[in-house]
């Protein structure tokens, strides 16, 4: 079992940076694929970026490459989003994702684990 919070959300400015956290439990979170996805009101649940076990690849969402960059620290057991050149377009409850796995993956139902959420908002 693996649990997962979120944390580093809220308002930021058009054009802005933000980083997103996502601390996971267990022993064995070295051996976890992680993804990020988000939600936008009135819209699906949509694929932002993975990475590999390792952090070695990593896979984003065309509407955030170059953009956006996924990372992790297993010794910390977290993953991160750092989001850079915010857009209005990416405001949404943005949530972390693991499954265990040697890939990454860009499927909803490819993850078995699921944190909570945090809001980013971005303003024009």
């Amino acid at each position: 079992q693996v649990q997962l919070v979120e944390s580093g959300g809220g308002l930021v400015q058009a054009g802005g940076s933000q980083r997103l956290s996502c601390a996971a439990s267990g022993r064995t979170f070295s051996s976890y694929a992680m993804g990020w996805f988000r939600q936008a009101p009135g819209k699906e649940r949509e694929f932002v970026a993975a990475i590999c076990w390792s952090g070695g690849n990593t896979y984003y969402a065309e509407s955030v490459k170059g953009r956006f960059t996924i990372s992790r620290d297993n010794a910390k057991n977290t993953v991160y989003l750092q989001m850079s050149s915010l857009k209005p377009e990416d405001t949404a409850v943005y949530y972390c994702a693991a499954t265990p796995g040697s890939g990454w993956y860009t499927r909803e139902v490819e993850y078995n684990y699921w944190g909570q959420g945090t809001q980013v908002t971005v303003s024009s």
